[in-house]
């Protein structure tokens, strides 16, 4: 390897998933359309595993490594990438593994890393090696919880897209690993090129690491019939104004009891959960319409303008004016 280039090893295992050991090359692939004539990125991409048998990914595509642990052990690696798998049980209940041979070639090569990167629930193998300990983090909504009891030394934050902190990188979702490895490349050849290689992702902008990962509608499902009812009767009417006596009718409970429901099913108040509606239908009008500020507050619920930036600045500490100049979309 020659001493500008930069190795990126892109840790594999069975049930792998797919999307994370596929997308971060395709976004270093295509930075090398965006650099000047001549000008060699320096990226050289390959796929480590514990053999060089095929790799059984999660979508039962098969994968060949191009190198195994041992043979890149003790080379200098730039970028660590460490992706995830999951498991889902009778119930449609998910889990993050983290496989001990695995957290252990990871612990060993993150020694000779200048910078890691989890994609998606490989947070989870990161933490198990202890890498994110007394760092802030964030892993797919839906293993977030696990990240947080399995791991309390790590502070897990389920909302951002990504977060950097240090040269540890970690990522949300499946999808926001082209947002991760975007951000990799803006760090190494600045915003300008990582913005040209998201237009060539038909990605329309490249999204900073605070954009929120869910939205309200992709929350955790509820345990019982009456939250979930309650929760499409807020959908239907943020509109028109929501009050406690009005959704305790609704449930035929009381507003004590209402209130027990939603700390335990939702984990916060019913306003609280209003609110967060509110703001998710507030951005989607943002990001797809030209609606005016006065228009959205009133058709989220919000009465008005003041009160919608007030629940933008408490839910996503930006404003609405803000979030819609650097989340607008093109149709």
């Amino acid at each position: 390897m020659a001493a500008s280039e930069r190795l990126v090893v892109i840790v594999v295992f069975d049930g792998v998933d797919l999307l994370d050991i596929t997308g971060p090359p395709e976004v270093f692939a295509l930075l090398q359309r965006e650099v000047d004539t001549g000008t060699d990125t320096g990226y050289r991409v390959l796929l480590a595993a514990e053999t060089m048998d095929p790799v059984t990914t999660s979508a039962g595509v098969r994968v060949l490594p191009d190198a195994t642990f041992d043979a890149v052990e003790g080379r200098r690696i730039d970028t660590l990438l460490v992706p995830g798998s999951v498991r889902t049980d009778a119930d449609r209940r998910v889990s993050a593994l983290a496989d001990p041979g695995v957290t252990a070639r990871v612990k060993q090569l993150a020694g000779a890393s200048r910078r890691i990167a989890s994609v998606c629930v490989g947070a989870h193998i990161l933490a198990a090696a202890g890498l994110l300990d007394g760092k802030r983090a964030t892993t797919h909504w839906s293993t977030a919880r696990q990240l947080a009891a399995d791991h309390p030394a790590v502070t897990v934050d389920a909302d951002p897209i990504f977060i950097r902190d240090g040269a540890v990188w970690t990522g949300a979702g499946i999808s926001s690993c082209l947002d991760l490895s975007l951000a990799l490349v803006a760090e190494d050849f600045g915003e300008a090129v990582a913005l040209r290689v998201a237009r060539q992702l038909v990605m329309y902008l490249k999204r900073p690491g605070g954009q929120s990962q869910f939205s309200v509608p992709l929350e955790p499902v509820s345990t019982t019939r009456r939250i979930e009812d309650l929760r499409h009767y807020i959908n239907r009417n943020l509109s028109r104004p929501i009050g406690l006596a009005d959704l305790a009718e609704h449930a035929h409970v009381s507003e004590r009891q209402l209130s027990r429901i939603f700390k335990t099913e939702l984990g916060m108040t019913p306003a609280a959960y209003i609110e967060s509606a509110r703001v998710e239908l507030a951005r989607h009008q943002l990001e797809s319409t030209d609606a005016t500020l006065d228009r959205i507050a009133g058709t989220c619920g919000f009465g008005t303008v003041d009160t919608l930036i007030r629940a933008f600045r408490r839910q996503l500490a930006t404003t609405p004016t803000e979030y819609r100049s650097g989340f607008r979309y093109s149709t």
